[in-house]
Protein backbone atom coordinates (compact mmCIF):
# COMPACT_ATOMS: atom_id res chain seq x y z
CA UNK A 1 0.00 0.00 0.00
CA UNK A 2 0.70 3.59 -0.85
CA UNK A 3 1.97 5.61 2.06
CA UNK A 4 -0.29 8.82 2.42
CA UNK A 5 0.71 12.18 2.81
CA UNK A 6 -0.44 15.05 4.85
CA UNK A 7 -1.48 17.91 3.50
CA UNK A 8 -0.06 20.23 6.74
CA UNK A 9 2.69 22.31 7.75
CA UNK A 10 5.77 20.18 8.12
CA UNK A 11 6.11 19.24 11.54
CA UNK A 12 9.57 19.40 13.43
CA UNK A 13 11.71 16.13 14.49
CA UNK A 14 11.23 15.41 18.20
CA UNK A 15 14.07 16.60 20.27
CA UNK A 16 12.91 14.47 23.38
CA UNK A 17 15.82 13.62 25.53
CA UNK A 18 18.48 15.74 23.91
CA UNK A 19 20.10 19.39 25.55
CA UNK A 20 20.05 22.12 23.07
CA UNK A 21 23.71 23.31 23.31
CA UNK A 22 24.08 26.44 20.78
CA UNK A 23 23.35 27.61 17.63
CA UNK A 24 25.39 27.88 14.65
CA UNK A 25 24.81 29.50 11.15
CA UNK A 26 21.09 28.38 11.31
CA UNK A 27 21.98 25.08 12.47
CA UNK A 28 21.06 23.73 16.19
CA UNK A 29 23.28 21.46 18.07
CA UNK A 30 21.47 19.13 20.18
CA UNK A 31 23.37 16.43 22.20
CA UNK A 32 21.52 13.56 23.87
CA UNK A 33 21.39 12.75 27.56
CA UNK A 34 22.63 9.40 27.48
CA UNK A 35 26.05 11.19 25.88
CA UNK A 36 26.63 12.08 29.67
CA UNK A 37 26.18 8.71 31.01
CA UNK A 38 28.84 6.90 28.11
CA UNK A 39 31.30 9.97 28.66
CA UNK A 40 31.50 9.32 32.50
CA UNK A 41 32.32 5.37 31.83
CA UNK A 42 34.67 5.51 28.53
CA UNK A 43 36.68 8.51 31.08
CA UNK A 44 36.77 6.33 33.79
CA UNK A 45 37.64 3.05 31.22
CA UNK A 46 40.72 4.63 30.21
CA UNK A 47 41.85 6.00 33.32
CA UNK A 48 45.51 5.66 34.41
CA UNK A 49 46.24 6.60 30.56
CA UNK A 50 47.56 9.96 31.64
CA UNK A 51 49.00 11.44 34.14
CA UNK A 52 45.71 12.76 34.93
CA UNK A 53 42.29 12.65 34.39
CA UNK A 54 41.77 15.76 33.05
CA UNK A 55 43.90 14.64 29.53
CA UNK A 56 40.95 11.72 29.60
CA UNK A 57 38.44 14.27 29.26
CA UNK A 58 40.11 16.03 27.07
CA UNK A 59 40.16 12.76 24.88
CA UNK A 60 36.63 12.84 25.03
CA UNK A 61 36.07 16.05 24.47
CA UNK A 62 38.36 15.99 21.51
CA UNK A 63 36.23 13.02 19.78
CA UNK A 64 32.98 14.88 20.71
CA UNK A 65 34.61 18.00 18.61
CA UNK A 66 35.69 15.81 15.44
CA UNK A 67 31.73 13.89 15.41
CA UNK A 68 30.98 17.61 15.35
CA UNK A 69 32.71 18.77 12.64
CA UNK A 70 32.05 15.90 10.71
CA UNK A 71 28.29 16.67 10.84
CA UNK A 72 28.57 20.30 10.42
CA UNK A 73 30.52 19.08 6.95
CA UNK A 74 27.12 17.27 6.35
CA UNK A 75 25.05 20.27 7.10
CA UNK A 76 26.87 23.17 5.65
CA UNK A 77 27.65 20.97 1.89
CA UNK A 78 23.58 20.27 1.94
CA UNK A 79 23.13 23.96 1.77
CA UNK A 80 25.40 25.06 -0.25
CA UNK A 81 23.60 22.67 -2.95
CA UNK A 82 20.38 24.29 -2.16
CA UNK A 83 18.84 21.95 0.61
CA UNK A 84 17.80 21.89 4.27
CA UNK A 85 19.89 21.34 7.26
CA UNK A 86 18.87 22.89 10.45
CA UNK A 87 19.92 20.48 13.36
CA UNK A 88 22.64 18.31 14.31
CA UNK A 89 21.87 15.82 17.43
CA UNK A 90 25.32 14.18 19.11
CA UNK A 91 24.17 10.25 21.05
CA UNK A 92 27.54 7.70 21.97
CA UNK A 93 27.43 6.21 18.56
CA UNK A 94 27.79 9.46 17.02
CA UNK A 95 26.24 12.17 15.84
CA UNK A 96 23.00 12.56 12.59
CA UNK A 97 22.73 16.04 10.58
CA UNK A 98 19.52 15.62 9.82
CA UNK A 99 20.32 16.93 6.44
CA UNK A 100 17.39 16.92 3.03
CA UNK A 101 19.89 17.86 -0.01
CA UNK A 102 17.52 18.55 -3.36
CA UNK A 103 16.14 14.89 -5.12
CA UNK A 104 19.44 14.67 -7.55
CA UNK A 105 22.46 12.79 -7.51
CA UNK A 106 25.17 15.33 -7.25
CA UNK A 107 23.49 16.88 -4.25
CA UNK A 108 23.03 14.15 -2.31
CA UNK A 109 26.30 12.77 -3.16
CA UNK A 110 28.47 16.31 -1.93
CA UNK A 111 26.25 16.20 0.97
CA UNK A 112 27.33 12.84 2.30
CA UNK A 113 31.28 12.82 0.87
CA UNK A 114 31.73 16.61 2.84
CA UNK A 115 31.48 14.74 6.19
CA UNK A 116 34.52 12.41 5.57
CA UNK A 117 35.99 15.14 3.77
CA UNK A 118 36.05 17.03 7.11
CA UNK A 119 38.33 13.78 8.72
CA UNK A 120 40.78 13.94 5.80
CA UNK A 121 41.32 17.78 6.25
CA UNK A 122 41.81 17.72 10.48
CA UNK A 123 44.58 14.88 9.64
CA UNK A 124 47.43 17.87 8.33
CA UNK A 125 46.03 19.92 10.97
CA UNK A 126 46.33 18.06 13.65
CA UNK A 127 49.73 17.22 12.41
CA UNK A 128 50.39 20.55 12.21
CA UNK A 129 49.48 21.10 15.98
CA UNK A 130 51.55 18.51 16.78
CA UNK A 131 54.85 20.13 14.65
CA UNK A 132 54.31 23.33 16.65
CA UNK A 133 54.03 21.85 20.05
CA UNK A 134 57.54 19.89 19.34
CA UNK A 135 59.52 22.74 17.99
CA UNK A 136 57.71 24.93 20.95
CA UNK A 137 59.45 22.32 23.48
CA UNK A 138 55.69 21.97 24.86
CA UNK A 139 55.80 18.00 24.46
CA UNK A 140 58.93 18.34 27.20
CA UNK A 141 57.15 20.63 29.89
CA UNK A 142 53.91 19.03 28.86
CA UNK A 143 54.22 14.63 28.37
CA UNK A 144 50.70 13.87 28.46
CA UNK A 145 50.37 16.37 25.24
CA UNK A 146 51.90 14.06 22.59
CA UNK A 147 50.25 11.31 23.52
CA UNK A 148 47.29 12.96 23.67
CA UNK A 149 47.35 14.07 19.89
CA UNK A 150 48.21 10.75 18.91
CA UNK A 151 45.06 8.78 20.46
CA UNK A 152 42.92 12.11 18.68
CA UNK A 153 44.97 11.58 15.50
CA UNK A 154 43.93 7.63 15.62
CA UNK A 155 40.24 8.40 16.53
CA UNK A 156 39.55 10.83 13.25
CA UNK A 157 41.74 8.38 11.05
CA UNK A 158 39.45 5.13 12.54
CA UNK A 159 36.29 7.19 12.12
CA UNK A 160 37.09 8.09 8.12
CA UNK A 161 38.06 4.64 7.80
CA UNK A 162 34.59 2.94 9.19
CA UNK A 163 32.12 5.80 8.08
CA UNK A 164 33.40 5.24 4.14
CA UNK A 165 32.65 1.75 4.79
CA UNK A 166 30.80 0.57 1.55
CA UNK A 167 27.70 0.18 3.98
CA UNK A 168 24.35 1.70 4.03
CA UNK A 169 23.61 3.86 5.86
CA UNK A 170 27.40 4.49 6.76
CA UNK A 171 28.36 8.00 4.78
CA UNK A 172 30.19 4.87 2.40
CA UNK A 173 27.16 3.11 1.23
CA UNK A 174 25.42 6.81 0.98
CA UNK A 175 28.12 7.39 -1.26
CA UNK A 176 27.55 3.89 -3.15
CA UNK A 177 23.84 4.95 -3.39
CA UNK A 178 24.45 8.31 -4.92
CA UNK A 179 26.67 7.09 -7.46
CA UNK A 180 24.43 4.09 -8.64
CA UNK A 181 21.51 6.92 -8.48
CA UNK A 182 23.18 8.50 -11.74
CA UNK A 183 22.60 4.73 -13.41
CA UNK A 184 19.79 3.42 -11.88
CA UNK A 185 17.67 6.11 -11.00
CA UNK A 186 16.96 7.37 -7.14
CA UNK A 187 14.69 4.08 -6.05
CA UNK A 188 16.42 1.36 -7.77
CA UNK A 189 20.14 2.73 -6.37
CA UNK A 190 18.68 3.13 -2.78
CA UNK A 191 17.06 -0.43 -2.75
CA UNK A 192 20.94 -1.78 -3.95
CA UNK A 193 22.53 0.23 -1.03
CA UNK A 194 20.10 -1.10 1.47
CA UNK A 195 20.41 -4.91 0.17
CA UNK A 196 23.86 -4.60 0.26
CA UNK A 197 23.50 -2.90 3.72
CA UNK A 198 22.69 -6.15 4.81
CA UNK A 199 25.05 -8.10 3.87
CA UNK A 200 27.44 -5.81 5.87
CA UNK A 201 24.92 -5.33 8.96
CA UNK A 202 25.45 -9.49 8.70
CA UNK A 203 29.68 -9.03 9.27
CA UNK A 204 29.12 -6.39 11.86
CA UNK A 205 26.75 -8.86 13.78
CA UNK A 206 28.95 -11.66 13.40
CA UNK A 207 32.26 -8.98 14.56
CA UNK A 208 30.15 -8.06 17.53
CA UNK A 209 29.61 -11.34 18.88
CA UNK A 210 33.69 -12.54 18.18
CA UNK A 211 34.62 -9.67 19.88
CA UNK A 212 31.82 -9.93 22.77
CA UNK A 213 31.28 -5.86 21.77
CA UNK A 214 28.39 -4.44 23.26
CA UNK A 215 28.85 -0.95 21.06
CA UNK A 216 30.01 -2.86 17.73
CA UNK A 217 26.61 -5.19 18.83
CA UNK A 218 24.46 -1.69 19.26
CA UNK A 219 25.62 -0.04 16.18
CA UNK A 220 25.16 -3.62 14.09
CA UNK A 221 21.21 -2.87 15.38
CA UNK A 222 21.42 0.37 14.23
CA UNK A 223 22.41 0.50 10.53
CA UNK A 224 20.03 -2.89 10.55
CA UNK A 225 17.15 -0.44 11.41
CA UNK A 226 18.22 1.51 9.16
CA UNK A 227 19.07 -0.73 6.10
CA UNK A 228 15.21 -1.74 6.95
CA UNK A 229 13.63 1.21 6.75
CA UNK A 230 15.79 2.24 3.16
CA UNK A 231 14.53 -1.26 2.09
CA UNK A 232 11.36 0.08 2.33
CA UNK A 233 11.53 3.65 1.14
CA UNK A 234 13.42 2.58 -1.69
CA UNK A 235 9.94 0.29 -2.39
CA UNK A 236 7.50 3.22 -1.74
CA UNK A 237 9.58 5.63 -4.32
CA UNK A 238 9.50 2.28 -6.63
CA UNK A 239 5.74 2.40 -6.14
CA UNK A 240 5.19 6.01 -6.50
CA UNK A 241 7.36 6.65 -9.31
CA UNK A 242 4.70 3.81 -11.54
CA UNK A 243 1.89 6.04 -10.66
CA UNK A 244 0.22 7.83 -13.83
CA UNK A 245 0.68 11.69 -12.83
CA UNK A 246 -1.45 14.61 -13.64
CA UNK A 247 -0.79 17.17 -15.85
CA UNK A 248 -1.15 21.09 -15.36
CA UNK A 249 1.14 20.79 -11.92
CA UNK A 250 4.52 20.17 -11.21
CA UNK A 251 6.30 20.23 -7.84
CA UNK A 252 8.89 23.27 -7.45
CA UNK A 253 11.38 21.90 -5.82
CA UNK A 254 11.90 18.56 -7.90
CA UNK A 255 9.74 19.63 -11.10
CA UNK A 256 8.14 16.25 -10.30
CA UNK A 257 3.83 15.91 -11.66
CA UNK A 258 1.92 14.79 -8.78
CA UNK A 259 0.61 11.43 -8.78
CA UNK A 260 -3.43 10.95 -9.95
CA UNK A 261 -5.43 9.17 -6.93
CA UNK A 262 -6.22 9.34 -3.29
CA UNK A 263 -3.02 10.36 -1.91
CA UNK A 264 -3.14 13.01 0.44
CA UNK A 265 -4.76 13.19 3.75
CA UNK A 266 -6.23 15.59 6.06
CA UNK A 267 -5.14 16.40 9.38
CA UNK A 268 -8.40 17.33 10.45
CA UNK A 269 -10.65 13.99 9.60
CA UNK A 270 -8.06 11.78 8.09
CA UNK A 271 -10.14 10.96 5.08
CA UNK A 272 -7.50 10.40 2.04
CA UNK A 273 -8.19 12.86 -1.09
CA UNK A 274 -6.70 14.25 -4.28
CA UNK A 275 -5.56 17.59 -3.37
CA UNK A 276 -4.75 18.60 -6.83
CA UNK A 277 -8.68 17.76 -7.88
CA UNK A 278 -10.76 19.45 -4.54
CA UNK A 279 -7.95 22.45 -5.01
CA UNK A 280 -6.09 21.54 -1.66
CA UNK A 281 -9.69 21.56 0.41
CA UNK A 282 -10.58 18.62 2.00
CA UNK A 283 -14.12 17.27 0.52
CA UNK A 284 -15.02 15.65 3.55
CA UNK A 285 -14.67 18.59 6.34
CA UNK A 286 -13.58 21.51 3.93
CA UNK A 287 -10.76 22.25 5.41
CA UNK A 288 -8.49 24.61 3.00
CA UNK A 289 -4.80 23.55 3.49
CA UNK A 290 -1.98 26.94 2.73
CA UNK A 291 0.64 23.70 1.94
CA UNK A 292 0.84 20.66 -0.37
CA UNK A 293 3.28 18.25 0.00
CA UNK A 294 5.09 16.50 -3.18
CA UNK A 295 5.10 12.63 -2.69
CA UNK A 296 8.79 12.44 -4.72
CA UNK A 297 10.61 14.91 -2.62
CA UNK A 298 8.90 15.44 0.84
CA UNK A 299 8.52 19.45 0.14
CA UNK A 300 5.37 21.22 0.64
CA UNK A 301 4.50 23.98 -1.33
CA UNK A 302 1.51 26.33 -2.06
CA UNK A 303 -0.71 25.22 -4.99
CA UNK A 304 -0.19 28.36 -6.69
CA UNK A 305 3.12 27.63 -6.98
CA UNK A 306 2.51 23.75 -7.77
CA UNK A 307 1.05 25.59 -10.89
CA UNK A 308 2.72 28.09 -11.58
CA UNK A 309 6.70 25.63 -11.92
CA UNK A 310 4.42 23.94 -14.51
CA UNK A 311 5.24 26.96 -16.46
CA UNK A 312 8.96 27.19 -15.94
CA UNK A 313 11.39 23.70 -16.85
CA UNK A 314 13.20 23.45 -14.46
CA UNK A 315 16.90 21.81 -14.65
CA UNK A 316 17.95 18.91 -12.19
Amino acid sequence: MLPLCYNSATVATSNQGSVRLFRFSGIDVFLHWSWFVVAVYEIQQRAGRYSSIKWNIIEYLGLFLIVLLHEFGHALACRQVGGTANRIVLWPLGGVAYVDPPPRPGAMLWSIVAGPLVNVLLVPVIFGIGYFCRHAGLYLTVPDLSPLLRTILVIDVVLFVFNILPVYPLDGGKILWSLLWFIFGRARSLMIAAVLGFIGVIGFIGLAFWSRDVWLGAVAAYMLLNCWGGLKHAQALLKIAKLPRRDGFACPRCNSKPPLGVFWKCSNCQQAFDTFQSGAVCPTCSTRFDMTRCLDCGWGYPMDQWAAANLIPVNL
